[in-house]
């Protein structure tokens, strides 16, 4: 029963969390898995600070739609 759970975390975290990553190797025209790999060794000699840049990122790509310069609405009552 464990791995199954295991499994649906895997699973999102693969869906959400990685999105950074390809976005990145996407704009800058390498490999993802370099940029996963940078991420890592980066977290390991910086104890970590990486992950909060990461999660920004992430946060900013789940959310760029409200980013967007052109996405501004009008009124309040345009929400």
């Amino acid at each position: 029963m464990k791995t199954g759970m295991i499994n649906k975390i895997q699973a999102y975290f693969e869906r959400q969390a990685f999105g950074v990553c390809n976005w990145w190797g996407h704009k800058l025209g390498i490999d993802t898995l370099r940029v996963r790999k940078s991420f890592i060794y980066l977290s390991f000699i910086t104890v970590g600070s990486p992950l909060v840049l990461y999660l920004i990122m992430a946060f900013i790509l789940e959310n760029k739609r409200y980013f967007k310069p052109g996405s501004r609405k009008r009124s309040i009552w345009d929400i």
